[in-house]
Protein backbone atom coordinates (compact mmCIF):
# COMPACT_ATOMS: atom_id res chain seq x y z
CA UNK A 1 0.00 0.00 0.00
CA UNK A 2 1.35 3.54 -1.11
CA UNK A 3 2.11 5.49 1.87
CA UNK A 4 0.23 8.58 0.88
CA UNK A 5 -2.89 6.38 1.12
CA UNK A 6 -1.94 5.00 4.17
CA UNK A 7 -1.75 8.02 5.77
CA UNK A 8 -5.45 9.19 4.32
CA UNK A 9 -7.00 5.56 5.54
CA UNK A 10 -5.47 5.98 8.83
CA UNK A 11 -6.93 9.81 9.23
CA UNK A 12 -10.03 8.16 7.61
CA UNK A 13 -9.94 6.03 10.51
CA UNK A 14 -9.63 8.54 13.25
CA UNK A 15 -11.94 10.62 12.03
CA UNK A 16 -14.83 7.75 11.20
CA UNK A 17 -13.87 5.02 14.18
CA UNK A 18 -12.47 6.71 16.92
CA UNK A 19 -13.99 10.05 16.87
CA UNK A 20 -10.63 11.83 17.38
CA UNK A 21 -11.12 15.84 17.53
CA UNK A 22 -10.26 17.94 15.01
CA UNK A 23 -7.16 19.38 16.90
CA UNK A 24 -5.71 15.22 17.15
CA UNK A 25 -6.30 14.85 13.56
CA UNK A 26 -4.59 18.04 12.45
CA UNK A 27 -1.60 17.07 13.95
CA UNK A 28 -1.41 13.98 13.15
CA UNK A 29 -1.95 15.04 9.40
CA UNK A 30 0.94 17.27 9.82
CA UNK A 31 3.01 14.58 11.72
CA UNK A 32 2.46 12.01 9.24
CA UNK A 33 2.22 14.08 6.08
CA UNK A 34 6.17 14.99 7.21
CA UNK A 35 6.85 11.06 7.69
CA UNK A 36 5.84 10.40 4.32
CA UNK A 37 7.78 13.08 3.14
CA UNK A 38 10.99 12.01 4.76
CA UNK A 39 10.52 8.75 3.31
CA UNK A 40 9.98 9.35 0.21
CA UNK A 41 13.05 11.61 -0.39
CA UNK A 42 14.77 7.97 1.09
CA UNK A 43 13.09 6.13 -1.77
CA UNK A 44 10.44 4.31 0.21
CA UNK A 45 7.27 5.21 -0.83
CA UNK A 46 5.45 1.89 -0.39
CA UNK A 47 4.29 0.82 3.50
CA UNK A 48 5.55 -2.04 3.10
CA UNK A 49 8.98 -1.47 2.66
CA UNK A 50 9.57 0.97 5.41
CA UNK A 51 12.06 -0.55 7.88
CA UNK A 52 13.58 0.10 11.59
CA UNK A 53 16.09 2.11 10.15
CA UNK A 54 14.27 4.40 8.09
CA UNK A 55 11.99 5.25 11.26
CA UNK A 56 15.34 5.72 13.57
CA UNK A 57 16.35 7.93 10.71
CA UNK A 58 12.92 10.19 10.82
CA UNK A 59 13.29 10.24 14.28
CA UNK A 60 16.32 11.40 14.40
CA UNK A 61 16.31 14.52 11.91
CA UNK A 62 14.27 16.29 14.85
CA UNK A 63 17.46 15.94 16.75
CA UNK A 64 19.62 17.29 13.38
CA UNK A 65 17.62 20.40 12.95
CA UNK A 66 17.19 21.21 16.99
CA UNK A 67 13.33 20.20 17.41
CA UNK A 68 12.40 19.37 21.18
CA UNK A 69 12.52 15.77 22.16
CA UNK A 70 8.69 16.13 23.16
CA UNK A 71 8.12 17.22 19.06
CA UNK A 72 10.02 13.67 17.75
CA UNK A 73 8.23 11.61 20.39
CA UNK A 74 4.86 13.13 19.40
CA UNK A 75 5.69 12.20 15.88
CA UNK A 76 6.79 9.23 16.61
CA UNK A 77 3.60 8.30 18.30
CA UNK A 78 1.58 9.40 15.32
CA UNK A 79 4.09 6.80 13.55
CA UNK A 80 3.34 3.84 15.72
CA UNK A 81 -0.09 4.67 15.52
CA UNK A 82 -0.50 4.60 11.79
CA UNK A 83 1.45 1.28 11.29
CA UNK A 84 -0.13 -0.99 14.58
CA UNK A 85 -3.27 0.51 12.36
CA UNK A 86 -2.22 -0.72 8.99
CA UNK A 87 -0.90 -4.09 10.71
CA UNK A 88 -4.39 -4.69 12.72
CA UNK A 89 -6.12 -3.97 9.31
CA UNK A 90 -3.95 -6.81 7.17
CA UNK A 91 -2.33 -3.79 5.18
CA UNK A 92 0.52 -4.49 5.91
CA UNK A 93 2.49 -7.63 6.86
CA UNK A 94 4.78 -6.27 10.01
CA UNK A 95 5.45 -3.03 11.96
CA UNK A 96 8.82 -1.27 11.92
CA UNK A 97 7.85 1.03 14.79
CA UNK A 98 7.70 -1.81 17.56
CA UNK A 99 11.71 -1.53 18.79
CA UNK A 100 11.74 2.02 18.07
CA UNK A 101 13.63 3.46 21.18
CA UNK A 102 11.40 6.65 22.21
CA UNK A 103 13.83 9.77 21.90
CA UNK A 104 15.91 10.79 25.21
CA UNK A 105 14.10 13.09 26.76
CA UNK A 106 16.84 16.02 28.22
CA UNK A 107 17.74 15.84 31.73
CA UNK A 108 16.07 19.43 32.74
CA UNK A 109 18.01 21.23 35.32
CA UNK A 110 16.30 21.94 38.39
CA UNK A 111 14.93 25.18 39.50
CA UNK A 112 17.39 27.06 42.29
CA UNK A 113 17.38 30.12 44.20
CA UNK A 114 20.21 32.88 43.48
CA UNK A 115 22.35 33.45 46.39
CA UNK A 116 20.39 37.29 46.89
CA UNK A 117 17.18 34.98 46.94
CA UNK A 118 18.11 33.14 49.57
CA UNK A 119 19.02 35.35 51.58
CA UNK A 120 16.08 37.85 51.17
CA UNK A 121 14.20 34.40 52.09
CA UNK A 122 15.65 33.96 55.09
CA UNK A 123 16.57 37.69 56.13
CA UNK A 124 13.23 38.88 56.18
CA UNK A 125 11.34 39.69 59.30
CA UNK A 126 9.83 36.69 61.02
CA UNK A 127 7.01 37.48 63.71
CA UNK A 128 8.60 36.72 67.43
CA UNK A 129 5.55 33.99 68.05
CA UNK A 130 6.49 30.26 68.76
CA UNK A 131 4.68 29.13 64.56
CA UNK A 132 6.32 32.15 63.08
CA UNK A 133 10.09 31.47 64.41
CA UNK A 134 9.38 27.50 63.94
CA UNK A 135 8.75 28.58 60.29
CA UNK A 136 11.52 30.53 59.94
CA UNK A 137 13.70 27.56 61.27
CA UNK A 138 12.26 25.26 58.67
CA UNK A 139 13.71 27.00 56.27
CA UNK A 140 16.96 27.62 57.67
CA UNK A 141 17.04 23.75 58.02
CA UNK A 142 16.06 22.87 54.47
CA UNK A 143 18.96 25.44 52.83
CA UNK A 144 21.75 24.85 55.34
CA UNK A 145 20.82 20.98 55.57
CA UNK A 146 19.79 20.25 52.34
CA UNK A 147 17.11 17.78 54.02
CA UNK A 148 13.94 16.38 51.50
CA UNK A 149 10.74 17.28 53.18
CA UNK A 150 10.12 13.82 54.67
CA UNK A 151 13.63 13.98 56.29
CA UNK A 152 12.77 17.08 57.88
CA UNK A 153 9.28 16.37 59.03
CA UNK A 154 10.69 12.96 60.62
CA UNK A 155 13.30 14.65 62.32
CA UNK A 156 13.37 13.85 65.72
CA UNK A 157 15.70 15.31 68.29
CA UNK A 158 17.75 12.99 69.93
CA UNK A 159 18.73 13.38 66.03
CA UNK A 160 19.62 16.45 66.98
CA UNK A 161 23.68 17.17 67.80
CA UNK A 162 24.11 20.01 68.56
CA UNK A 163 27.22 20.05 69.91
CA UNK A 164 28.86 18.23 67.24
CA UNK A 165 27.59 20.20 64.91
CA UNK A 166 25.74 17.34 62.86
CA UNK A 167 22.05 16.06 62.35
CA UNK A 168 21.24 12.40 61.74
CA UNK A 169 18.73 12.04 58.84
CA UNK A 170 16.62 9.04 57.97
CA UNK A 171 16.58 9.26 54.27
CA UNK A 172 14.79 7.38 51.60
CA UNK A 173 14.90 3.51 51.72
CA UNK A 174 15.63 4.06 55.60
CA UNK A 175 19.27 4.82 55.18
CA UNK A 176 20.68 6.88 57.49
CA UNK A 177 23.57 9.63 57.08
CA UNK A 178 24.93 12.60 58.76
CA UNK A 179 25.21 16.44 57.82
CA UNK A 180 26.59 18.98 59.44
CA UNK A 181 24.43 21.41 60.99
CA UNK A 182 26.31 24.45 61.53
CA UNK A 183 26.09 28.80 61.02
CA UNK A 184 23.07 30.34 60.62
CA UNK A 185 20.36 27.08 60.41
CA UNK A 186 22.38 25.53 63.43
CA UNK A 187 21.43 28.99 65.70
CA UNK A 188 18.24 28.87 64.73
CA UNK A 189 16.84 25.29 65.41
CA UNK A 190 19.06 25.86 68.85
CA UNK A 191 16.97 28.81 69.89
CA UNK A 192 13.75 27.36 68.04
CA UNK A 193 14.28 24.07 70.61
CA UNK A 194 15.53 26.36 73.58
CA UNK A 195 12.64 28.91 73.45
CA UNK A 196 9.67 27.88 70.83
CA UNK A 197 10.01 25.29 70.85
CA UNK A 198 8.25 24.40 74.25
CA UNK A 199 5.02 26.93 73.18
CA UNK A 200 3.74 24.66 70.86
CA UNK A 201 4.44 21.60 73.02
CA UNK A 202 1.28 20.59 74.97
CA UNK A 203 1.24 18.90 78.31
CA UNK A 204 0.77 15.49 78.29
CA UNK A 205 1.05 14.16 75.04
CA UNK A 206 4.60 13.94 74.45
CA UNK A 207 6.04 13.85 71.14
CA UNK A 208 9.33 13.66 69.64
CA UNK A 209 9.46 15.45 66.89
CA UNK A 210 11.48 17.97 66.31
CA UNK A 211 9.20 20.09 64.37
CA UNK A 212 5.29 20.33 66.00
CA UNK A 213 2.28 22.02 64.58
CA UNK A 214 -0.12 24.12 66.60
CA UNK A 215 -1.92 21.08 68.16
CA UNK A 216 1.58 19.59 69.54
CA UNK A 217 1.67 16.82 67.04
CA UNK A 218 4.38 16.45 64.25
CA UNK A 219 3.91 18.82 61.57
CA UNK A 220 2.74 17.48 57.99
CA UNK A 221 4.47 17.66 54.62
CA UNK A 222 1.35 19.78 53.41
CA UNK A 223 1.88 22.59 56.24
CA UNK A 224 6.08 22.75 55.10
CA UNK A 225 4.95 23.27 51.51
CA UNK A 226 2.89 25.76 52.51
CA UNK A 227 5.62 27.00 54.75
CA UNK A 228 7.71 27.90 51.62
CA UNK A 229 5.08 29.01 49.38
CA UNK A 230 4.03 31.46 52.17
CA UNK A 231 7.29 33.30 52.97
CA UNK A 232 8.34 32.81 49.23
CA UNK A 233 6.03 35.17 48.16
CA UNK A 234 6.38 37.53 50.69
CA UNK A 235 9.97 38.46 48.84
CA UNK A 236 8.76 37.91 45.32
CA UNK A 237 9.25 34.15 44.93
CA UNK A 238 6.16 32.62 43.19
CA UNK A 239 5.45 28.84 43.90
CA UNK A 240 8.53 28.21 46.14
CA UNK A 241 9.01 24.43 47.08
CA UNK A 242 10.69 22.80 49.62
CA UNK A 243 12.57 21.06 46.89
CA UNK A 244 14.05 23.62 45.73
CA UNK A 245 16.06 24.96 48.71
CA UNK A 246 17.78 21.27 48.69
CA UNK A 247 18.29 21.59 45.29
CA UNK A 248 19.83 25.21 45.80
CA UNK A 249 21.77 24.44 48.95
CA UNK A 250 23.15 21.67 46.41
CA UNK A 251 24.12 23.95 43.65
CA UNK A 252 25.43 26.73 46.35
CA UNK A 253 28.10 24.05 47.47
CA UNK A 254 29.23 23.02 44.07
CA UNK A 255 29.56 26.58 43.11
CA UNK A 256 31.68 27.16 45.95
CA UNK A 257 33.81 24.53 45.21
CA UNK A 258 32.65 21.61 47.44
CA UNK A 259 33.37 18.00 45.64
CA UNK A 260 31.09 16.40 43.65
CA UNK A 261 31.07 12.89 45.61
CA UNK A 262 30.79 15.49 49.47
CA UNK A 263 27.64 16.49 47.43
CA UNK A 264 26.28 13.46 46.84
CA UNK A 265 27.02 11.78 50.18
CA UNK A 266 25.52 15.25 51.82
CA UNK A 267 22.56 15.03 49.73
CA UNK A 268 22.05 10.81 50.03
CA UNK A 269 22.52 10.11 46.69
CA UNK A 270 22.81 6.67 45.70
CA UNK A 271 24.27 7.25 42.69
CA UNK A 272 27.24 9.58 41.87
CA UNK A 273 25.06 10.16 38.27
CA UNK A 274 21.75 11.90 40.25
CA UNK A 275 24.33 14.44 41.93
CA UNK A 276 26.26 15.23 38.73
CA UNK A 277 23.14 17.32 37.21
CA UNK A 278 24.69 20.20 40.04
CA UNK A 279 27.74 19.83 37.74
CA UNK A 280 26.10 20.98 34.76
CA UNK A 281 24.23 24.13 36.67
CA UNK A 282 27.82 24.57 38.38
CA UNK A 283 28.77 25.32 34.59
CA UNK A 284 26.29 27.85 34.01
CA UNK A 285 27.46 29.33 36.94
CA UNK A 286 31.22 29.65 35.40
CA UNK A 287 30.07 30.68 31.84
CA UNK A 288 27.89 33.86 33.57
CA UNK A 289 30.68 34.22 35.38
CA UNK A 290 33.68 34.19 32.76
CA UNK A 291 31.20 36.57 31.18
CA UNK A 292 30.82 38.80 33.56
CA UNK A 293 34.71 39.04 34.07
CA UNK A 294 36.71 38.48 30.86
CA UNK A 295 37.73 41.73 28.75
CA UNK A 296 37.47 39.90 25.84
CA UNK A 297 33.94 37.85 26.67
CA UNK A 298 32.14 40.59 25.01
CA UNK A 299 33.91 41.64 22.14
Amino acid sequence: MQLEDARAEYLAYLVAERGSSPNTVDAYERDLGRYVRFLHERGVDDAEDVGRGDVEAFVAEFAELDYAASSADRALSAVRSMHAFLLAEDLTTRNPTRDVPAPKQPARLPHVLSIEQARALLEQPFAPTAAAQRDRTILEVLYGCGLRVSELCGLDLRFVMADEGLVRVLGKGSKERVVPLLGAAASALEEYVRVWRPQLARVGRPEDAVFLNRRGGRLSRQTVHAVCERYGRLVGIEGLHPHTLRHSYATHLVEGGADLRVVQELLGHANIATTQIYSNIDRTHVRWEYLNAHPRAKA
